[in-house]
């Protein structure tokens, strides 16, 4: 939190570096196990451990869902740092296209060479299956093991700083809006960062760290909850935000926009309709959780009617 108070170009410059170390991480994982992979390992048992055109295989694919959307999760975090960015209409797309086709290329590389080195069954409920996959290759006490644990730390310091930047964007932007107290939406006098917002971020963070253990829902931990009704909300946002942009098209055909979306309509609309797949099969796979999203969501809705005068003001102050 020190580095992004203390200014945007020191975080971004951290986050650039810890990030290619992360990938330099994945990069060697795949490269070690490669030697061991085996197709054989791979399609053992079929896609969850049944035939995929199985009724036995689809629970454990759907159940997969969130976990799979979080390989993406918050990279609509981009464009919180649009203010910040000296041409943003040229370097959010190029951000936006060059992360999501470096998510790809790793998760899917990870995917495929992590499940074939053995019985990926085995790696399927651990906390730590990059490891132990390499260890079936390397064996236990081999220098490319620890090597893996020590640099894997940077994919989490990455994971975690890059969250920072988009949630203290998110809370100062909500801020400054009218939707949060005013006082979230204030600036550092000196290193011109919205100190307050990062500082109140992170102690929803913490909270939610040492809570983890003896917060239960649903038989399941805060954390696994929590992944959860991210992807609940990520989806909801994305099928709004397509929604929005049809609709947009129709009210707005004159609208100046720097970056038009790729093959209009089509994609959009499977985004769209995706989406939509998505939220059902979470609902049905999840219904406790969908059931305490639709709570949060009806109070926040609450929030909003309540906080329409002070949204008025805040209006007012920007049209001033």
């Amino acid at each position: 939190m020190a580095l992004n108070i203390a200014g945007m170009t020191i975080a971004a410059s951290f986050e650039l570096g810890v990030t290619l170390i992360a990938i330099f991480e994945l990069c060697v994982f795949m490269g070690v196990v490669a030697p061991g992979f085996s197709m054989a390992n791979l399609v053992k048992g079929g896609w969850s451990g049944a035939d995929a055109f199985s009724s036995a295989a689809w629970p454990g694919i759907v159940a997969a869902i969130p976990f799979a959307i979080w390989f993406f999760l918050a990279i609509e975090g981009v464009a919180m740092a649009a203010e910040e960015a000296k041409n943003p209409n040229r370097s959010v797309p190029i951000a936006y296209i060059g992360g999501i086709l470096t998510l790809v290329a790793l998760a899917l590389g990870v995917m495929v060479f992590a499940g074939g080195v053995g019985d990926w069954k085995q790696l399927a409920n651990i906390n730590d299956p990059l490891p132990q996959a390499m260890k079936i290759v390397v064996g236990a006490d081999s220098g490319w093991l620890h090597m893996l644990v020590w640099l894997g730390l940077f994919g989490l310091v990455a994971s975690f700083h890059g969250i920072i930047i988009g949630y203290s964007r998110q809370i100062f932007a909500l801020s400054r809006a009218g939707y949060l107290p005013p006082l979230l939406g204030r600036i550092h006098p000196k290193r011109g960062t919205p100190h307050l917002a990062i500082l109140a971020g992170g102690a929803v963070g913490i909270a939610a760290i040492f809570s983890d253990e003896w917060v239960k829902f649903g038989g399941q931990s805060l954390t696994a909850n929590i992944v959860t009704m991210s992807v609940f909300g990520a989806i909801v946002m994305y099928i709004l935000s397509m929604a929005s942009l049809f609709r947009l098209r129709r009210s707005e055909p004159a609208l100046a926009r720097p970056f038009a979306a790729p093959a209009y309509p089509f994609f959009p609309a499977f985004a769209l309709a995706a989406a939509v797949i998505c939220l059902g099969t979470m609902v049905y796979f999840s219904p406790l959780v969908a059931g305490l999203f639709v709570g949060l969501m009806a109070l926040g809705y609450g929030y909003f009617l309540t906080t329409g005068k002070r949204r008025g003001d805040a209006l007012a102050a920007a049209g001033a």
